[in-house]
């Protein structure tokens, strides 16, 4: 089966042949090179470069810098604001035998990952997502193995964009991780196992949760520029982050492809911004609720939220011939529990550095680039549904010619979304919104 099948809904007209004509288009454009990546003896340096500096590039720093056993080092760095890059060294200067990025290995601005391949055998990329899918390409076209954060693009054009270099990074023998670290939290993989098992019967509908509060925002000052603005308040901009349904909910969404081992085919649903803080002009929803139809008939009901009050719920559910799954126990239908899990659950953040480490030294094949863009794009699906009000099949989205980033974005590019005489940006509505 290749990976390419991922792309594919079981049972559907969307045919391989399409799926291969649909990536080959981007892989076109990613020139062959023949440089292989071998293994790395347990006794190398990995050098570690990293790409975003924010809370998540930084975590994910201090993650890979605490592989048991590993010998690695820090040595280039990048962020589009040199202060990001201050704060994530600082939160890494306990380990400074682990640190060796001076000044010269400190890349600022919107260009300066460019720079950081030279210096590095593994790399971080941690920006915004919208710049995910241009960052990895040139990762892989470097020859770097990647551990890139969720959601790994934001349109069509930056989907085919990862997975035609994740094809590339196959070949090549490059090692990829994803961070959608529920697939790396041993709860999570247990209770699969037990679903794989046939305990729960056919999983046959299912409930996923990213019911929660809101989220931070940055005021502009007077001296930056539009770009400037957006690329520091990146979530509350589609082109950057693809809406909370792309960034965060992915998660969940990401479960429901795993245990259904498989992709929707159709989306349907609705949202909306309910609260309009003053202030703070943004053009995302703060709720979206999903219907997905999944191969066989099977659906799949998604929620995510961000304001305040009512009942927070982060969690995924399904519903089976024989039994209810939650993660951590499934029961019968009177309520009996069939299994329920009471192993160890070590931090999954960490595990997905360890194996990525592990797979580096040892030359085991690792690459979560294709997963992470089927759940990744699956989440854009939704929100196509969402902001449009109408039903989309994962072909017919796939297909788009949608590419939201910039080419060669400078400070002084004017954004995809540019703000109204009031500093408010357009949000998007079903009886006017349009896809190329």
């Amino acid at each position: 089966m290749s990976p390419l099948d991922s792309f594919v809904p079981a049972g559907s007209q969307f045919s391989r042949r399409e799926a291969l004509k649909l990536a080959g288009g981007v892989a076109g454009t990613l020139s062959a090179m023949s440089a292989v990546h071998g293994q790395s003896p347990s006794s190398d340096v990995i050098r570690i470069g990293v790409i975003g500096c924010g809370g998540r590039g930084t975590g994910a720093l201090q993650q890979t810098l605490s592989v048991p056993g590993s010998n690695v080092k820090v040595t280039a760095i990048a962020d589009a604001f040199g202060d990001k890059i201050e704060g994530a060294l600082k939160a890494v200067e306990s380990m400074k035998d682990k640190i060796d990025c001076p000044e010269e290995r400190q890349f600022k601005g919107l260009d300066g990952y460019q720079k950081v391949f030279d210096h590095c055998d593994l790399v971080i990329l941690a920006t915004p997502p919208g710049f995910r899918p241009f960052h990895f390409e040139a990762a892989v076209k470097a020859g770097k193995h990647v551990f890139m954060e969720k959601p790994v693009c934001v349109d069509s054009f930056g989907a085919r964009l990862v997975l035609a270099a994740a094809k590339m990074a196959d070949e090549k023998k490059l090692k990829v991780v994803v961070g959608l670290q529920r697939r790396y939290e041993n709860k999570y993989r247990e209770t699969l196992a037990r679903v794989r098992e046939g305990l729960a019967g056919d999983i046959i509908g299912g409930q996923v949760y990213w019911n929660g509060g809101g989220i931070w925002y940055r005021p502009r000052t007077p001296d930056m520029t539009e770009m400037q603005f957006q690329v520091n308040n990146w979530y509350h901009f589609n082109w950057l982050s693809g809406d909370h349904i792309c960034e965060q909910h992915v998660h969940n969404i990401d479960i429901a492809n795993w245990f259904l081992d498989s992709v929707p085919e159709t989306a349907y649903g609705t949202g909306g911004k309910q609260q309009r803080i003053p202030g703070q002009p943004g053009e995302i929803y703060d709720h979206h609720c999903v219907n997905f139809t999944y191969p066989g008939g099977v659906r799949i009901a998604s929620q995510c939220r961000q304001f305040p009050g009512g009942d927070g719920r982060v969690a995924e559910e399904f519903q089976g011939t024989k039994g209810f799954v939650k993660i951590g126990e499934i029961t019968d239908h009177s309520g009996k529990v069939l299994w329920k899990f009471e192993g160890d659950n070590p931090n999954p953040y960490q595990v997905e550095h360890d194996e990525l480490h592990d797979a580096i030294r040892t030359d085991r094949p690792l690459n979560n680039a294709y997963y992470g863009a089927t759940s990744s794009f699956t989440s854009v699906l939704a929100r196509n549904a969402t902001y449009s009000g109408k039903q989309w099949s994962y072909k017919q989205a796939l297909e788009l010619e949608n590419r939201t980033m910039p080419v060669d974005p400078t400070w002084e590019t004017n954004p995809p979304v540019m703000p109204d005489k009031d500093g408010n940006y357009k949000l998007p509505m079903p009886a006017d919104y349009k896809l190329a």
